[in-house]
């Protein structure tokens, strides 16, 4: 099988796995992990660098939920891996449980005893690679860019005369 993928010659799939792993231990020896990513919608497919995580932000909108985690590349740039949870809905017309829950014959619905319907939209992952920290500017929500500008202005290494 490795050979197959490898256009059947070994000396192939070995300097590929070489070149792959002298990559990956270089990184990790500067400080940079190995991100894997899901994109796309579904169970969609993966992506793999090689990076540090700068800085990571949550928030719902709605019934939906949203990651926005922002990384730097082992290149110097910026990699922004955006994850959207599905989209929920439902017909229960109650936006407060609570106020639901006495409303006239909205008990019923909540112990399974009236007919309901409900529904999804899929969720996604996205990636977008960009050269510099303004070019994050709104990709990401405000307080995240904020917060990773700051780091921005720190050098990536500080050579200490000591």
């Amino acid at each position: 099988m490795a050979l197959g993928l490898a256009g059947g010659k070994l000396s192939t799939a070995i300097s590929v796995a070489l070149r792959r792993y002298v990559e990956m231990e270089e990184g990790r020896q500067e400080g940079y992990d190995e991100i894997i990513v899901k994109v796309g919608q579904g169970a969609g497919r993966k992506q793999r660098f090689s990076g540090v995580l700068l800085g990571e932000w949550g928030r719902t909108q709605g019934s939906r939920m949203e990651i926005f985690k922002v990384y730097r590349s082992r290149q110097g740039k910026y990699v922004l891996h955006v994850d959207r949870s599905p989209d929920w809905t439902d017909d229960s017309g109650a936006d407060d449980w609570l106020e639901g829950l006495f409303s006239r014959g909205a008990w019923r619905s909540y112990l399974g005893l009236t007919d309901s319907s409900w529904g999804f939209v899929q969720g996604e992952a996205t990636l977008e690679v960009v050269g510099t920290i303004e070019e994050l500017r709104g990709r990401i929500p405000d307080e995240l860019y904020d917060l990773i500008a700051e780091l921005g202005r720190r050098p990536a290494v500080e050579d200490l005369d000591i």
